[in-house]
């Protein structure tokens, strides 16, 4: 029972990490149909930036400047680069975000180096928030999972409640209307687009010093946004949070057991040894395994069920 539950809330706490990734992404692509592939580049970002500002004035003030900073870099980057492109297509679009990732990271390499930089925990969140039996459950978890509901929340709330909301949603479907009635739609898509970064920008806020602040950060997390995106279905906020909850309990279940076909053959009676055929693949173990378990999630998705879990359209 302590092991299952202990796992279950580390695999929660990972999965609305994954969400807090994801949704930047999904956001950009529901309202502008743009697919980003910076957008890890951008969770990079904001974990360096919360390094440099949490050296100078704290973690707490770094929480806010980090995600705002990072968030007028995407605007700025929709505003000068990406809407030049726009009208070519989506090709186009996606070569440009494309390069885009490479050039921030090169950015990075440039400024900070090429080895981890020391993010620290805040010392006010570096203890346990509880102990379930001889357990503890580390503060700062508990503080990400807080952080990334706050943010969902806060995210429905501003969509579906707030005027800007309701001009995001209509700018989507029916941008003439809203220009007529004086809105400026191009600048409604900068905004999404650099509140779609400001959201992968706290990500890194939250997840850089909780994992490790180097250059090939994003390249770790980039390909698994888009297994969640994709699972969730394109465009589908909800589905992007089920999708994250999904792989990130399954892949922190995977990695915690040291089960193997072996094992199991060797449980009932028979007797396995190294000159059997197919040894090397008996002997894997689920811990081994884990990181693939997303992408086959994802193939399978894409077999049985192409528009994701809660999509909407076919991808």
């Amino acid at each position: 029972m302590e092991f299952t539950l202990i796992t279950l809330l580390n695999g929660l706490s990972y999965g609305l990490l994954l969400f807090m990734l994801s949704s930047g992404l999904t956001l950009i692509f529901s309202m502008m149909g743009v697919l980003n592939f910076a957008h890890a580049s951008f969770y990079m970002l904001g974990a360096y930036f919360a390094y440099m500002v949490s050296t100078w004035i704290g973690f707490w003030p770094a929480l806010v400047i980090a995600p705002l900073l990072v968030g007028v870099i995407g605007a700025m980057v929709e505003r000068y680069g990406l809407r030049a492109v726009h009208r070519f297509g989506h090709i186009p679009e996606l070569l440009f975000t494309f390069g885009l990732s490479y050039v921030l990271v090169e950015l990075v390499q440039l400024v900070w180096g090429r080895a981890a930089v020391p993010y620290q925990i805040p010392a006010e969140l570096s203890g346990s928030l509880f102990k379930l039996y001889t357990t503890t459950f580390p503060a700062y978890r508990g503080f990400m999972m807080l952080v990334a509901l706050v943010m969902l929340a806060s995210m429905y709330l501003v969509l579906t409640r707030t005027r800007i909301g309701l001009v995001i949603q209509a700018a989507l479907t029916h941008p003439d209307t809203v220009e007529a009635l004086g809105h400026n739609v191009p600048r409604v898509f900068m905004l999404v687009f650099g509140g779609g970064c400001a959201l992968a920008g706290l990500a890194g806020v939250i997840g850089g010093n909780a994992f490790v602040t180097e250059p090939g950060m994003a390249g770790t997390v980039g390909s698994i946004i888009f297994v969640v995106v994709v699972v969730g279905g394109m465009g589908s906020l909800v589905g992007a949070l089920v999708a994250s909850l999904l792989i990130g309990v399954l892949q922190t279940y995977a990695v915690a057991l040291d089960y193997s076909i072996l094992t199991v053959l060797s449980k009932v009676g028979l007797q396995i040894t190294p000159e059997t055929f197919g040894f090397s693949v008996l002997n894997l173990t689920i811990a081994q395994t884990a990181p693939i378990l997303p992408y086959l999630l994802l193939v399978l998705i894409l077999i049985f069920r192409p528009k994701g879990l809660m999509g909407t359209r076919e991808n």
